[in-house]
C-alpha cells in the first residue's frame, strides 16, 4: 500500500489514513509526515461520536432517543447541522459525557482535558477505526438497534455531502459516511476528513482519512478520495 499511495505524488498540507478489512482482519495506516498516532482536528467528524454518546447514554438509561432528539441526529449525520449538534452536545454533557462515552467505545484519551468547541476536538486514524468498529461490528457497547440506527444515518447523507471515502467503493454501492470541513481562521487553510465503511471486491472496510493544510475545500476533497481509493485497491488486491 505504500508504494500505491508514495505514488500519488505531491500534494500540499498532512493527511493521515487508516484501513481495516473486516472479513480478514488486515489492517494498514499511513501518515504524512508521521503515523496514524498523530492528531488532527476532528471537524463534523466527531458527530457521529457525538450520537454514539447520545445512544449509549439511552441504552444506560433503558430509553428510546425521543422524537425530537431523533429529528437532531437526522440533521446532524444527514446534513452535517451544527446547531443540532450543539443541542446534541449539551445532552451528551459537552467534552466530560464525550470522553466518558469514548473510554466504553475504544478510543484512547489523545485529547482529553481540552477546552474547545465540538468541532475543534483532536482525533487519530488509530481512533476513528476503533469508533467505526464500534458503529458497524458486533464488538461494541453500542446494541444492534444503536448501531443500525447509526448505519442508517450515515447512508443517506445530503447529496453534496457524499464525497470522501466513497470513492474507494464498488460503484453504485453506497457507503456510510460521515465527513468534516472547516476552515483554519489563522491560515485560512481547510481541514478535510472523512469516515466510514465500504464495500469492495467482496470485501467490507473500515476507512479513515484525516487531513489538514489544504489549499481549498475542494482540493482537500481530492486528496481524501485519492488517498482513499488507492488505499482500499491495495488491501484487497494484495495477496
Amino acid at each position: 500500500m505504500r508504494l500505491a499511495l508514495d505514488g500519488l505524488g505531491a500534494h500540499r498540507g498532512r493527511y493521515a489514513l487508516a484501513v481495516e478489512d473486516l472479513a480478514s482482519g488486515r489492517s494498514a495506516a499511513y501518515g504524512s509526515p508521521t503515523s496514524s498516532t498523530e492528531t488532527f482536528t476532528s471537524a463534523s467528524i466527531v458527530k457521529v461520536d457525538i450520537l454514539a454518546a447520545l445512544l449509549l447514554r439511552a441504552q444506560d438509561r433503558g430509553e428510546q432517543l425521543s422524537p425530537a432528539q431523533r429529528q437532531l441526529a437526522s440533521d446532524m449525520i444527514r446534513v452535517s447541522d451544527n446547531d443540532a449538534a450543539q443541542k446534541l452536545w449539551g445532552e451528551i454533557g459537552g467534552r466530560q459525557g464525550l470522553d466518558a462515552a469514548n473510554a466504553r467505545l475504544g478510543l484512547s484519551s489523545a485529547h482529553a482535558g481540552q477546552r474547545v468547541p465540538w468541532g475543534l476536538t483532536r482525533t487519530t486514524a488509530r481512533d476513528q477505526i476503533s469508533l467505526l468498529k464500534a458503529v458497524f461490528t458486533q464488538d461494541s457497547p453500542l446494541n444492534t438497534a444503536s448501531r443500525s440506527y447509526l448505519r442508517s444515518l450515515m447512508s443517506t447523507v445530503a447529496d453534496g455531502q457524499n464525497w470522501g471515502i466513497g470513492a474507494a467503493g464498488t460503484p453504485g454501492t453506497p457507503p456510510a459516511l460521515k465527513n468534516g470541513w472547516l476552515p483554519d481562521g489563522t491560515t485560512q487553510l481547510w481541514i478535510v476528513n472523512s469516515v466510514g465503511i465500504v464495500e469492495r471486491a467482496g470485501h467490507s472496510l473500515l476507512v479513515v482519512v484525516l487531513t489538514d493544510g489544504q489549499p481549498t475545500q475542494e482540493a482537500g476533497i481530492a486528496l481524501v478520495e485519492h488517498v482513499a481509493a488507492a488505499a482500499v485497491e491495495a488491501l484487497v488486491r494484495t495477496p
